[in-house]
């Protein structure tokens, strides 16, 4: 584990890294789009940027936890957001080193694996939710690819997508558990 100076040197150079991401993402406008380029929904439509304004919450949350010490809800909250969310849906992009950084560097307790998944579960078939309403309002798919699916197809897609993400929420599960040892050692560190 890395001292709180250098964790809180880390959670700011982070957040920081992915707040100005975001603002470039966003405030970079384009009076030509891409052919083929639609503009329902902007920026929000895509899970990559979705992922990078998790990621800076889940950075916020950190520094929280770096400067008001070791309070147990912003704990809770930060490890919570870390093990359902900024883990699983973080390991699709190249934000992975940072995630996997971060794992190895802070213990986090997971919560009951049923609450995880649940949580998990709801997060994704909102996105998933999210992609179909798009596509109901616009008239075309975020990703060109799920237009090649018919509707069993794209039952499919999204099922093994859903199944993915779990694998990979228990995938940070296990890393964690390798890396601290049992949920009462990383509670405790």
């Amino acid at each position: 584990m890395v001292s709180a100076t250098a964790s809180g040197a880390y959670h700011i150079t982070t957040f920081l890294w992915y707040l100005f991401l975001i603002y470039l993402l966003l405030s970079t406008q384009s009076d030509h789009p891409v052919t083929g380029m639609f503009l329902y929904a902007g920026q929000w439509k895509y899970l990559t940027f979705l992922n990078l304004f998790l990621q800076t919450l889940f950075n916020g949350l950190c520094l929280l936890a770096d400067v008001l010490g070791p309070m147990l809800w912003i704990l809770t909250l930060r490890d919570l957001f870390f093990s359902v969310l900024a883990f699983p849906i973080g390991t699709h992009t190249l934000v992975l080193p940072l995630i996997l950084l971060e794992l190895f560097n802070t213990p986090h307790q997971y919560p009951k694996r049923r609450t995880g998944l649940l949580i998990l579960a709801i997060v994704s078939i909102s996105y998933l939710l999210w992609v179909l309403w798009i596509y109901y309002a616009a008239g075309a798919w975020v990703y060109p690819l799920l237009g090649l699916f018919n509707r069993l197809g794209l039952v499919l897609f999204f099922s093994v997508s859903l199944l993915l993400v779990m694998l990979l929420y228990l995938l940070g599960e296990r890393l964690t558990l390798l890396t601290w040892g049992s949920r009462e050692k990383a509670k405790n560190t």
